[in-house]
């Protein structure tokens, strides 16, 4: 499954469809089957955590098909978009910038698992003077992402095919001003908690490469993972939710609203945002 629910999209299309199903559920948290599980030990000197994700094959239309190939995609696609998610050499995401009008000291939002891109472009084409760094491990998405951001010719748009955790590995610390996780997988099934993104073990990583200040920003459609949420980050040092211990913010207006979170919301359902803050 995708880091993000926009890759359940059909690529055909800019619309959004129904294919994730939206749930709301007061089950109970139980982390007791999950913390435990989060990691698995490689070595005594190496740590693997557990994807997030699992990759799978879509249909690519021609679009994204061409932004994966032609030249004048190119400069958006950072790593190679048809490979294997080569991190090699990728430890410095501001001089991606470099020679853009932003340059390397603009703000820099990098955002995990975009899925199809579209409310990932979106926001680069509403604030210009900040650079944004996609990553995403499905070429269909990543391909339709840079068709987007050339065909509005945006010059602060970078896309990474790859593991979020192991880029963020490579970075600096105090690298980057906002992080983005919007509708990750939820990982519905108890002995799938240890992949949910949301963990003491990954969140030690992303708050790692976060600057003091820096915001960490997740968005779910699922109300149990939004309390998981809410459990962990609370209870996590170096981090201070922005609307106060145990609440939720209202959706910020630079987050686009979906299509598909736009129906979810007129049946009825719910959609959770929380924003933490690097202390």
């Amino acid at each position: 499954m995708s880091q993000h629910s926009d890759i359940n999209d059909n690529v055909n299309s800019t619309d959004t469809t129904d294919e994730q199903t939206l749930n709301s559920t007061s089950e109970p948290i139980n982390n007791d089957n999950s913390t435990s599980q989060e990691i698995e030990p490689t070595s005594d000197k190496h740590i693997r955590i557990v994807n997030t994700f699992m990759k799978r094959r879509t249909h690519m239309n021609k679009n994204a098909e061409l932004a994966l190939t032609a030249p004048e995609f190119s400069e958006y696609l950072v790593n190679n978009s048809f490979g294997d998610g080569d991190l090699t050499g990728i430890d410095n995401l501001r001089t991606l910038f470099a020679d853009s009008p932003n340059g390397a000291d603009a703000p820099l939002t990098v955002e995990i698992g975009f899925g199809l891109g579209d409310s990932f472009i979106e926001m680069a084409a509403a604030d210009p003077t900040r650079n944004f760094v996609g990553v995403e491990v499905h070429e269909p998405g990543i391909g339709k992402c840079a068709y987007m951001a050339g065909t509005q010719d945006l010059s602060n748009v970078k896309i990474i095919n790859g593991d979020a955790i192991q880029l963020l590995k490579q970075l600096p610390e105090n690298h980057i001003d906002r992080i983005q996780l919007y509708f990750p997988d939820p990982w519905q099934k108890k002995r799938h908690y240890k992949r949910r993104f949301v963990s003491p073990e990954r969140m030690t990583i992303v708050t790692r490469s976060l600057k003091q200040g820096g915001w960490f920003h997740t968005a779910t459609d699922w109300e149990h993972y939004a309390f998981w949420m809410v459990e962990v980050l609370d209870g996590f040092v170096g981090l201070t939710n922005k609307a106060g211990k145990g609440n939720f913010t209202e959706r910020p207006d630079f987050r686009p609203m979906t299509k598909f979170e736009r129906r979810g919301l007129d049946r009825g359902h719910g959609v959770w945002d929380l924003i933490y803050i690097k202390d």
